[in-house]
């Protein structure tokens, strides 16, 4: 270790709970070593710019209680150095000029791509061990291990909606409630699971083919009407925000033009997915007859700067050691994990899928127990309501379309349905 020799930590993306854990474990376990310990404030911004004034120091007693709190003490940004190699190479220079040669960073699939590529820049200089963090559970890890903030967002999301499907109950409405997840439906499956919601929709029940939005329409209007036939008018769809993404550019005039982020993506919140099917809806039924509230909740920002629950707090914990043991001890270019109780350092290689060059998402399984549980019991258009005569009936009998219109008009919806869960060889 040199005399100047430091550990810088930052964080990158969006905040989610167990950040602070992190940090202070980290921070903690470097210290102990001998080493200062730099939190790079905002994330890559500063530090890409060539600034080193938005950094402070950590010590034993800014971090030893920091791991009950949500958000970040030392800030967060979703600047992208990657957009231009000057970029990534003042990221270098900085971290040079603040005597860091050792780097913990802490964020999601772009913040992990950020990471890698300036350890590649340093040529060296500058070793980098990151460490995953996204509510939305969608790294490129095995199916069993979530990430952290998952647990707690999940949590949190599913007392909120314990809380609106009670005043969906007492007030006779429905509630839209969208749930974050740019790439996959792993939130919304979680909160509308635990919450036990009416319905669950995720932008992979729809596969990789662009979907009509009429056909969010009508899988939401088809809940409803069933709903309301047996005899409920109310209920809770939980929705993943990256449905939105999923829709048919060419159904939602002006959607291409909306704002994009520094990495690329469309920017999701300006995209109003829930206030869109609010809308549309409630035309949708009214053309039928059916008269419904709908209110339409964003959950999505309540969930991220939440308290860690102590799950989150012990997984954090682990992981912030990791880290920090890892590099100290000449690791770099790895993303740390947990795997059943065990340490595995991930390449930063394997991140990456070659066909897009960039990290890669993982993707509710469609086909796994978890989901086709979920789906038995969501109130949905289902194929075995067009096989009980009677039961098509009373749906049916809640607009006003025959059976017959009623099945030109809906059965299409199961095209799209999963085959079931064989729990037998």
């Amino acid at each position: 270790m040199g005399a100047k020799d430091k550990v810088g930590i930052l964080v990158g993306g969006g905040p989610a709970p167990g950040i602070n854990s992190v940090i202070a474990a980290a921070a903690i376990r470097c210290i102990l070593r001998g080493y200062e310990v730099v939190g790079l404030q905002d994330g890559f911004s500063g530090i890409m710019h060539g600034g080193i004034h938005r950094s402070v120091p950590l010590r034993i007693e800014d971090v030893s209680r920091i791991h009950f709190r949500g958000g970040s003490v030392i800030g967060i940004s979703r600047a992208n150095p990657t957009a231009d190699d000057e970029l990534l190479e003042n990221c270098v220079l900085s971290l040079q000029e603040l005597g860091i040669t050792k780097l913990i960073t802490i964020g999601g699939d772009d913040t992990a791509f950020s990471s890698m590529k300036v350890e590649e820049k340093s040529e060296g200089r500058v070793s980098v061990v990151h460490v995953p963090k996204t509510i939305d559970n969608d790294l490129d890890l095995p199916y069993y291990v979530d990430t952290f903030g998952y647990k707690t967002a999940r949590h949190v999301g599913a007392e909120l909606c314990k809380n609106l499907m009670v005043d969906a109950f007492t007030t006779s409405r429905w509630y839209f409630v969208i749930a974050m997840g740019r790439k996959a439906g792993h939130l919304a499956l979680g909160i509308g699971k635990a919450a036990g919601s009416t319905i669950t929709l995720i932008p992979e029940e729809f596969g990789t083919e662009r979907v009509p939005f009429a056909t969010l329409v009508d899988t939401l209007a088809g809940a409803v009407i069933k709903r309301k036939a047996e005899g409920r008018n109310h209920g809770v769809a939980v929705i993943a925000e990256g449905v939105a993404l999923s829709i048919d550019p060419d159904d939602l005039g002006g959607l291409e033009e909306v704002e994009k982020d520094a990495h690329g993506h469309t920017r999701i919140a300006e995209i109003d997915v829930g206030h869109l099917l609010k809308k549309a809806v409630r035309k949708r039924l009214d053309e039928l007859g059916v008269k419904v509230t709908i209110v339409d909740k964003n959950i999505g920002y309540e969930l991220r700067c939440a308290d860690p629950i102590p799950s989150d707090m012990e997984y954090t914990r682990d992981l912030g050691y990791c880290a920090a043991r890892y590099l100290l001890e000449g690791g770099t270019r790895v993303m740390v994990s947990m795997q059943a109780d065990k340490f595995v350092p991930v390449p930063f290689e394997e991140l990456i899928d070659p066909a897009s060059g960039r990290t890669k998402v993982r993707l509710v399984d469609t086909h796994s127990a978890r989901y086709l549980i979920a789906r038995r019991y969501m109130i949905r258009i289902r194929k075995d309501d067009f096989d009980n005569r009677n039961g098509l009936e009373r749906i049916a009998a809640q607009t006003n379309l025959s059976v017959s219109q009623f099945k030109e008009e809906f059965e299409y919806l199961t095209d799209l349905e999963p085959p079931p869960l064989q729990l037998m060889p």
